[in-house]
Order: structure tokens, then sequence, then C-alpha cells
């Protein structure tokens, strides 16, 4: 291999995943054989922010199928290029290539978000979100995910609160009507805790409209994310996840996650969103594959 290639070792370590490598080896040790981790209910994803946000659609859909990641979240802006403008046509052919690929279109990742305290700005940002409903319809995607990005010091944090609300179901409407969804993504310095999202899905109300889980250290309390999981499970539509070496490091309980979305009957996808871009596309692609061992490894019964 050439040397300004990441070797396997140099790859594991770059990845973060060489704390976790020792999950593995203890059986081994011992001479056992090793059991195969059973497949979850749910499949593995990929979220294109940050690993493929310089990858065409064609890469990104060609490196999944082989490593085995099931469905793909398009972050706006990406390379891909897959935004609202469009032509019917090339949104058509989105759709051919991931029926080719044999990958889910799980839908568009976008930055829309419902807190600013000007009507207008807000008022802006709906009208994005349907744009990205008609795009994630017609390219045969499952839903469209918008974010809450923080609380405005001008207004009380209960306006801001209702008012995202209002917003989600006024684009859950749209939704509904297009065949797909809406996944507030669990996000922003303040409005990431779960008793602040449970608000914005209650004042909400509309039965296209869930949460996107976001592996969010404001998720963990007193090393276990179990009190915030029951708070918000009722919603949980769509799962985000990114550093799986964290659990083994003591940090993000992923196996107590794991755990939890199987017993609550999750059968969608965890999508990996991980806060590194690899050098080049065989460094990417080698990662995935470390990456979906260690999600197998993390989900062993």
């Amino acid at each position: 291999m050439p040397s300004e290639q990441l070797s396997r070792r140099r790859l594991l370590q770059s990845a973060g995943l060489a704390a976790a490598a020792g999950t593995l080896a203890p059986v081994a040790a011992r001479g056992e054989v090793a059991a195969r981790p059973a497949r979850p209910a749910f499949g593995l994803g990929l979220v294109t922010y940050n690993i493929a946000k310089d990858w065409d659609l064609a890469t990104t859909l060609r490196i999944c199928s082989a490593v085995g990641i099931e469905a793909v979240e398009l972050r706006t802006t990406h390379r891909h290029g897959v935004e609202p403008d469009l032509s019917p046509a090339q949104r058509a052919e989105v759709r051919r290539q991931f029926e080719d690929a044999g990958v889910v279109c799980w839908g568009c990742g976008t930055t829309c978000e419902f807190h600013s305290p000007d009507p207008a700005v807000v008022r802006s940002q709906i009208e994005t979100c349907l744009r990205f409903i008609e795009l994630t319809r017609d390219i045969g995607g499952r839903g469209v995910k918008v974010r809450p990005n923080g609380l405005p010091k001008e207004v009380p944090a209960e306006q801001t609160l209702a008012q995202i609300g209002d917003a989600l179901r006024e684009c859950g409407a749209a939704a509904a009507e297009a065949g797909v969804e809406i996944w507030l993504e669990v996000h922003g310095a303040e409005t990431s805790q779960p008793e602040h999202c449970r608000t914005m899905m209650e004042r909400c109300g509309h039965p296209a409209v869930g949460l996107t889980w976001n592996s969010n250290g404001t998720d963990v309390r007193d090393g276990s994310v179990a009190a915030a999981f029951e708070m918000l499970a009722p919603w949980i539509r769509s799962c985000h996840i990114n550093d799986l070496y964290r659990d083994a490091a003591g940090g993000y309980p992923y196996r107590e996650l794991f755990r939890l979305l199987r017993e609550t009957g999750y059968d969608r996808y965890t999508l990996i969103e991980v806060g590194r871009t690899p050098p080049d596309e065989a460094s990417g692609e080698e990662l995935l594959r470390y990456y979906r061992a260690l999600w197998l490894e993390l989900n062993r019964v």
C-alpha cells in the first residue's frame, strides 16, 4: 500500500476505533469461536455529513452497496447535489440510481430551522422545507430532517418551543399529503435537551412528524440514556449515531441505546454521522467497513 494511504492499523487509530478493538479480543484469546452477532431489526445507514460530503451520488451509492450500508440520508449542500432545484428528469434519475444500487433513499437532511424571533425568517424556512418535501417525494425518500438550533434570548423559551411546534405541524401536514414524514433532529445547544424536544413534539401533535435521535451528550444522565429515551421514544422515527468507539471508551452508551431500540421494536435505520472526512474514497470505504463491524458487535445480544 502506498505510504500516503492509511494502513488498517492507522485507519483504526484515526477513526478512534482502536479502543473498541479490545471488545473482540477476549473470546479469541481463549481460543473459543465467537458467535456471529445477531442482526437487529433496524439497519445501518449513512448521513453524507461528513464522511461522504465530498463524494458524488454515484460514488456514495457504490461504496454503500459494497460495504453493506443499507440507506442514505442526503445532507444538503454536499457534493451529491440532490437539492430542490433539480428538474423532474434529474429527480427521476436520482431515484433510479438508488434503486439500481439497492440502497434505500432515506431522505433529505436539511438545515431548516424554525426558532428565529423574526416571523419572516420562519416563513422562509417553512417554504424551504416544503420544497424539500416535494424533492423527497420525487426521489423516493422517506422523510425530511429539520432541526431546532437554539433558543433566542429575546423571547421566552416557552414561546420559541411553541413556535417550532406550530411550524412543524404545518410542515407535517404537507409531508403527509406528499406521503413522507418530517423528522425533528434532537439538536442545538439548548434545544437538544430531551424535555424541550418533548415539548415541541407535544405542541406539534401531527402523526407525520417525529424525531431523529441524535446521540448527544445531553441524552446521558448518570451514564445512561434510558430516561431520555423513555421520554422521547413515542416520536423516534430516525436515529443518528456517531463515534461508536466512545461506548468502548466509557463514553456514549451505544450498547444500551441499541438494546432500547430493539426492545421498543424500532425497525428503521441508525445512520452514521461521524464528524470527520477521510482523505480519499478508499480510506472512507475502509472506515465504513470497520464501522459496520463494530456496529454489529455493539448490537450483539
